[in-house]
């Protein structure tokens, strides 16, 4: 076993094509198949298994030798970052997956200061729901997630960065904002704005079964997975929205919304940053984190208003 067949290997079982593997590792996909080939008769088992004409599936022993070429990968990267670091520089590479609104507004400071001292880390930011920053994190093509507490794995090792909560969006001055405690037969007077009804959002899950409970009807006036869309429709007047707010922060103080607590609906949350049990992080690495979660929060004068949605 030679270290292009590992490097053959993992891509092909990452990106489950030949074609795209043999492009990301720079070779004719003859060459590769002859490395799997090989690997499979030193092995003396079959690693790779094809589903009818495009789609390929790992073995149990290929699910095994991924582990391995993932181990195997993550280290010599190790490697590379120390020898770097005996001569004093920190070069290497971070991946991050979060949701958009919380790579919008919560990351940017941080991220800017972080590369003003490591500028010869390579830093990439992806913009990915929270489902899709789990199943990165667990396959292992991004170091670090952010997601919510509640919607993350117990395998995953997490550390809390912001307490959110859920709140209705509404627009300022409404009259819904001097009702006190809401309850769902008032909200549902008016037109709603909820997550898609695709069996994912744990709002939308509860919200139509309590509504159905109680029957209690209620009008869609959109379904939306992005709290900043959500928010442009609320300020209009059009509708009503649900979101997971972080209410230290400051930024969309001059936006003309009212944050309604859900509290005894939707119980706290805390928005935690993430990364593999197994993942032993580089010095470069756990700084990022630690800047993050040190990060200076806000105190806003009024809390009602200085809140800002955290797009989880």
């Amino acid at each position: 076993m030679d270290w292009q067949q590992i490097i053959g290997f993992y891509h092909l079982a990452k990106l489950g094509s030949f074609t795209k593997a043999a492009e990301a590792t720079f070779r004719t996909q003859s060459a590769l198949s002859q490395q799997i080939k090989a690997l499979e008769a030193e092995l003396d088992c079959q690693l790779v298994e094809r589903i009818g004409t495009r789609k390929l599936r790992l073995t149990p022993a290929g699910e095994r030798l991924l582990v391995f070429a993932r181990e195997v990968l993550e280290k010599q990267a190790r490697l590379l970052e120390d020898v770097q670091a005996l001569k004093g520089v920190a070069r290497g590479r971070l991946s991050l997956a979060a949701p958009f609104t919380t790579l919008y507004h919560l990351l940017p400071r941080a991220v800017q200061d972080y590369l003003s001292d490591y500028g010869q880390v390579q830093l990439t930011l992806l913009d990915r729901t929270q489902e899709r920053v789990i199943a990165l994190l667990k396959s292992g093509d991004v170091d670090l997630g952010v997601a919510l507490e509640s919607r993350t794995p117990p395998e995953v090792v997490r550390r809390r960065w912001h307490k959110v909560e859920t709140v209705l969006l509404a627009p300022a001055g409404h009259p819904l904002a001097a009702a006190g405690r809401l309850t769902l037969w008032e909200i549902a007077r008016y037109p709603l704005i909820l997550p898609p009804a695709d069996g994912r959002s744990p709002t939308r899950i509860f919200l139509e079964e309590r509504f159905k409970k109680l029957g209690i009807t209620h009008r869609l006036l959109l379904e939306s997975t992005n709290v900043e869309l959500t928010s442009r429709y609320v300020e209009m007047g059009l509708g009503l929205g649900f979101a997971s707010v972080v209410r230290e922060l400051p930024e969309l103080a001059a936006r003309k919304l009212e944050f309604l607590p859900l509290n005894h609906y939707f119980p706290d949350d805390y928005l935690a940053v993430l990364q593999r049990r197994d993942k032993v992080l580089s010095p470069f690495q756990e700084d990022f984190v630690q800047r993050l979660l040190g990060q200076p929060e806000a105190v806003a004068p009024d809390p009602q208003k200085e809140t800002i949605p955290t797009g989880a």
